[in-house]
């Protein structure tokens, strides 16, 4: 299975222009720390937030322009006010919080407690966490369809490394999904209800209709991070011990390329309205910005120390990266 895939993307580097690893190595060392230049203007650190310990995810609420950030070693969740930078409130979740996700239409919040295994359900108005529920056990990835009111949970350290589908209106577990192999990253695209998981070596493709596993996207190593363009239908997948981005199209389910960023990528975001990835590079202390249409890596940003989860607010075209060792988070935005 393996070598049938680097036959494809061999195949794929005469196709679609994939770009040369040396190419982007050479990108990322040129990044100059505090602001980047690139082919369609600057973008730069506008702010650094300090945060709880181990600030591992982030969640950007475009409505309410605020942003919800996963503090792993705090079992917290920080609250940052989108127009000033600044954490409005500190709210207690389960043990070791890994991941966050937003349902702007609800303004509701879920919180994925890899330590506790349960996911905590906070009102976006109140900051107050409303629900546990129970999922699998060791849950590191969570992704909102607000078009269904649906949560999905990717559970890393589940044995039959499952997927909890959670009904938002009622809170309670719907449906358990059993993935092809470790559960790591998850996210959704609304508009056609098809939710992505990385796995080891594959994103596995779920019908959130039948809440079954319709196909799965062979990669060349285990990925982590992943996001989707509605927009394009595209998904991108982070695969850290390769250094790149997997691209993905989502109407025939194949990798269209291979694109490299900084080392150790981890979280990945995406605006859809500027067709632009943000994807973190925890090796490198780095925000690779890649542009979707050409497949290129025109910017390159120092942030913090081990930046592992991203987030983008489209509307305020801000961008929230949360650095794990240093316990804050960097906010970029244009220069």
């Amino acid at each position: 299975m393996r070598f049938t895939y680097r036959i494809v993307c061999l195949i794929a580097v005469a196709t679609v222009g994939l770009v040369p690893m040396a190419t982007a190595a050479a990108v990322s060392a040129s990044s100059a720390r505090g602001a980047a230049h690139g082919t369609k203007g600057c973008i730069k650190v506008t702010a650094t937030i300090p945060v709880g310990s181990g600030a591992s995810a982030v969640a950007a609420d475009q409505r309410t322009n605020t942003a919800f950030v996963a503090n792993s070693g705090s079992n917290t969740v920080s609250v940052i006010n989108g127009r000033t930078n600044t954490v409005t409130t500190t709210i207690r979740v389960g043990k070791g919080p890994s991941a966050v996700a937003v349902n702007p239409v609800t303004n509701t919040v879920f919180v994925a407690n890899s330590g506790s295994s349960t996911v905590s359900v906070i009102n976006g108005r109140t900051n107050t966490v409303t629900a546990t529920i129970g999922v699998g056990k060791g849950p590191s990835g969570v992704a909102v369809n607000p078009e269904t009111n649906t949560i999905y949970v990717a559970n890393a350290q589940d044995f039959a490394h499952s997927v909890s589908v959670i009904n938002g209106r009622t809170g309670k577990v719907t449906a358990t999904i059993p993935a092809v192999s470790i559960a790591s990253g998850i996210a959704v695209n609304p508009k056609t209800n098809l939710v992505y998981v990385t796995t080891n070596g594959a994103v596995s493709v779920i019908d959130g209709r039948t809440n079954t596993v319709i196909a799965t996207i062979p990669l060349l190593q285990s990925a982590t991070g992943v996001a989707v363009n509605p927009v394009t239908n595209r998904i991108f997948a982070a695969e850290p011990a390769v250094n790149a981005v997997s691209k993905i199209r989502g109407r025939i389910n194949a990798v269209r390329a291979l694109i490299g960023v900084g080392f150790g990528p981890q979280g990945v975001a995406v605006d859809p309205t500027t067709n632009t990835i943000y994807v973190g590079n925890s090796g490198s202390n780095t925000v690779s910005v890649i542009n979707g249409r050409t497949n290129t890596v025109p910017i390159t940003i120092s942030v913090g120390d081990m930046p592992t989860g991203v987030a983008a607010n489209p509307r305020t075209s801000t961008v929230y990266v949360t650095n794990k060792t240093d316990g804050t988070v960097s906010v970029l935005a244009a220069c």
